[in-house]
């Protein structure tokens, strides 16, 4: 057979359910080969920032790999925005990257590039095919090094006349991998620290989803530790019977009050926090140097495993009562980007997947939501903007019994309005708000930090998404997603209840002023 075959059928032995896809001609191998391999689903995207936020968001809900399919260098090029947040969000993906036939290669053809050059900054693991009977081989180590390290993006690059070339292997099994365990002493010591008043328990990675939530609760019923989420988190399970805790702040202020108050800071499966970008008077380091900080596990280690071993060595037997199940007044009157988290989190359904890039706008929905139904929260981790369609979009694939809600900047949705597309061809079951303040918002808020209060007309220009107004109604709906425009509090909640009522994509643009 083929060589491209035994890559699919690697991917379907090593438990690889998805390819997303926008191949060109020297991937057409690869695609001719998912014809004969019904249990892979195939799925197309009209720009490869899609596929790539997609890939994050169905491994964020799925916990294993989705393939990618790119057209050569420029194919990747596109692709490395939301492949920068994967990254950062330590998601299992792999590239399927195709290439020039190995004897042009030397021409210099126009779509020639350096494709390891520009896949080694988003790739935890990169290698490039040198022979058909290889491939197999070489795509079981990338779904191996996919999950390994607490899971990370593999790139393997694939020429053309290689995929096309017959081959005796059918597929290879990938090697186990398993994340290590946490050395007894420093369990020891995170023990000893959280017995100490004023100590914060910062959780990351899978300390953020059950069974490490739970685990984490005993300790601070236990304790009396403060449970902190790391920021950027690229999934927080939140809601009625998860422990409430604050995510770290964005604004440097903010943080710097809340670790104010903390003597000394246990981390759990996450990098110690520091500040978005170098602002003036503050420490990159958002832990004051004069505090004590340990370390419990690292992100690639089985966090969980940690912290269920520190509940035993403190005798964490129980967790607090859950909170009682509260749905925030329905608020009437003007709308503003508080009363939209006030409206979803007042009608989120049960296992809702809340995927958050609202940007300035969604900073109080952490408060709205904390007494809401059991859901999962999907945050940009990576600080490229465009994540959010494309990552309901793969979350929606990984789930499609939850309802998925966008919590959509307008500016930030206009990177990749093209998984609208995708959400209707494939009838996936979101709903999409995008707060249309039609700005730059988070730029303005950055300009007064930085004491710029009277714009020029350049400045002005350039942080204002007018003249013309985007009309996100007609753009839905030109992608096949039906769609509305509320303007006022009562309007959204309604169009918000009957989005949720029906099955398929729908998005709503809510004006704010």
């Amino acid at each position: 057979m083929q060589a491209a075959e035994t890559l699919i059928r690697t991917a379907v032995a090593g438990g690889v359910e998805l390819c997303l896809a926008n191949p060109g001609t020297t991937e057409m191998p690869i695609v001719a080969a998912l014809d004969r391999a019904p249990e892979m689903r195939a799925v197309l995207g009209l720009h490869e920032t899609v596929l790539a936020g997609a890939a994050d968001g169905y491994a964020r809900m799925a916990g294993t790999p989705a393939l990618t399919l790119l057209h050569l260098g420029p194919g990747l090029g596109n692709a490395i925005a939301n492949l920068h947040n994967a990254r950062r969000a330590r998601s299992p993906l792999v590239n399927l990257i195709g290439e020039h036939a190995t004897w042009h290669i030397a021409a210099d053809a126009p779509l020639s590039c350096d494709i390891e050059t520009l896949a080694a900054p988003v790739s935890g693991w990169v290698r490039r095919s040198h022979e058909a009977d290889g491939m197999a081989r070489d795509l079981a180590d990338a779904l191996a090094a996919a999950r390994a390290n607490g899971g990370q993006v593999a790139s393997l690059i694939l020429p053309h006349d290689l995929q096309q070339a017959e081959t005796e292997i059918s597929a290879i099994a990938p090697r186990e991998t398993a994340r290590p365990a946490v050395a007894d002493e420093a369990v020891a010591a995170a023990a000893q620290a959280l017995k100490a008043p004023a100590t914060a328990l910062i959780l990351g990675c899978d300390a953020l989803l059950e069974p490490g939530l739970g685990h984490a609760a005993r300790i601070a019923a236990a304790t009396g530790c403060t449970l902190l989420a790391e920021r950027p988190s690229a999934r927080v399970e939140r809601g009625v019977g998860r422990p409430d805790m604050a995510i770290v702040p964005y604004l440097p202020e903010q943080a710097a009050a809340l670790f104010a108050d903390f003597e000394r800071v246990v981390l759990a499966g996450c990098r110690e926090p520091v500040t978005f970008f170098g602002w003036e008077g503050f420490a990159s380091r958002l832990i004051p140097a004069d505090r004590e900080t340990l370390r419990l596990a690292e992100p690639h280690e089985d966090v969980a495993a940690a912290l269920d071993a520190l509940a035993e060595r403190l005798s964490a037997r129980d967790e607090p009562p859950a909170r009682p199940l509260e749905r925030p007044a329905a608020p009437s009157g003007p709308l503003t980007p508080d009363a939209i988290c006030a409206i979803v989190s007042g009608l989120q359904p049960e296992n809702a997947i809340i995927v958050d890039e609202a940007i300035s706008s969604g900073w109080s929905y952490a408060a709205h939501s904390r007494s809401a139904p059991p859901f999962s929260q999907l945050l940009i981790t990576g600080g490229a903007i465009g994540m959010g369609l494309a990552c309901a979009t793969g979350a929606a694939l990984a789930r499609p019994d939850s309802k998925v809600i966008v919590l959509q900047a307008d500016g930030s949705g206009l990177y990749g309005p093209q998984a609208l597309w995708t959400q209707a061809r494939e009838g996936l079951d979101i709903v999409t708000l995008v707060i249309a303040n039609r700005a730059y918002r988070v730029l303005q808020m950055e300009l007064q930090r930085a004491g710029l209060n009277r714009l020029g007309p350049q400045a002005s220009a350039l942080t204002q998404l007018t003249e013309p107004t985007i009309d996100w109604v007609s753009l839905s709906k030109g992608f096949g997603v039906p769609a509305s425009r509320v303007e006022t509090s009562e309007d959204c909640a309604k169009a918000l209840a009957d989005a949720l009522a029906e099955p398929g994509p729908s998005l709503i643009e809510a004006v704010v002023g």
